[in-house]
């Protein structure tokens, strides 16, 4: 089955405008652009047959090129990361199997992450994939640290006992009405903001218009929810590595702080 990520990168961003060519700066002190590195993080995927940067903005193709990547230029009526996939798609005039949206504010995503995607897209019924990682302290204590900040910061994800999603939001859930322990598991899951879909998943997407739960979230992958289109979640462990996006400026310190830690470039 073949594979094509595409990693859609965009230059307005209310929360963050210019996010994709914003300076990260890794263990040897190297910096290198936020895009730069989702799109290394991607290449180290085994199994996959093509990457692709999609963007609609010619100042982050022209940087893409310089380190080597391939861009699709797509449209800038596109809504969100899952749209500028399809269109990415349609750009190609390409027919994967498999689609990754590997989203380009996620320089710390382990290529395991992704494999174990294309694996349950490969292996298993669904129709879209993503995974979850199971919060650490500090990560949870990140989230509601953002939260009483009034910042938006990742998401978390909740799901059945079949691993199918129930719901996703920019708020911490499920609510946890005490002080965790040092030792306790903490019972929140990140959602990893990274995607597997069919070519019809897609086409349902595209066909389904934005519902009010995607718009009050902010959210591109409850439109699937919302029409009754299932999305797996895949458990996923980072294996003592930290995973965190880069969501507001505030994020900077923590990502370079990890590359640091863990010695990447």
């Amino acid at each position: 089955m073949s594979v094509l990520i595409v990693i859609p990168a965009r230059y307005k961003s209310s929360r963050y405008p210019g996010k994709p060519l914003a300076t990260l700066t890794g263990a040897s002190g190297a910096p290198r652009s936020l895009i730069e590195r989702s799109w290394r993080a991607a290449m180290a995927v085994k199994g996959a047959d093509r990457v692709v940067v999609a963007t609609d903005d010619d100042r982050i193709a022209d940087h893409a090129r310089g380190f080597g990547a391939e861009v699709v230029m797509t449209s800038e009526d596109c809504a969100n990361g899952t749209e500028r996939c399809v269109d990415a798609v349609r750009v190609l005039n390409a027919s994967p199997d498999i689609v990754i949206n590997l989203q380009g504010d996620a320089p710390l995503t382990p290529p395991w992450f992704v494999s174990a995607l294309i694996e349950e897209m490969r292996c298993g019924d669904a129709q879209v994939s993503t995974p979850v990682l199971r919060c650490d302290l500090q990560t949870y204590t990140n989230f509601v640290e953002d939260r009483q900040a009034g910042r938006v910061g990742g998401t978390t994800a909740v799901f059945d006992a079949h691993m199918n999603a129930l719901y996703f939001s920019k708020e911490v859930i499920p609510f946890v009405g005490y002080k965790l322990a040092g030792d306790e598991t903490v019972p929140v899951f990140h959602h990893v903001g990274l995607y597997g879909y069919t070519p019809k998943a897609l086409e349902t997407y595209m066909a389904a218009e934005s519902g009010p739960l995607e718009r009050l979230e902010g959210l591109e992958q409850l439109r699937f929810l919302e029409n009754g289109v299932p999305i797996r979640c895949v458990e996923v462990s980072a294996e003592g590595r930290v995973f965190w996006e880069l969501n507001n400026p505030e994020d900077v310190p923590r990502i370079e702080a990890a590359l640091k830690a863990e010695g990447l470039d």
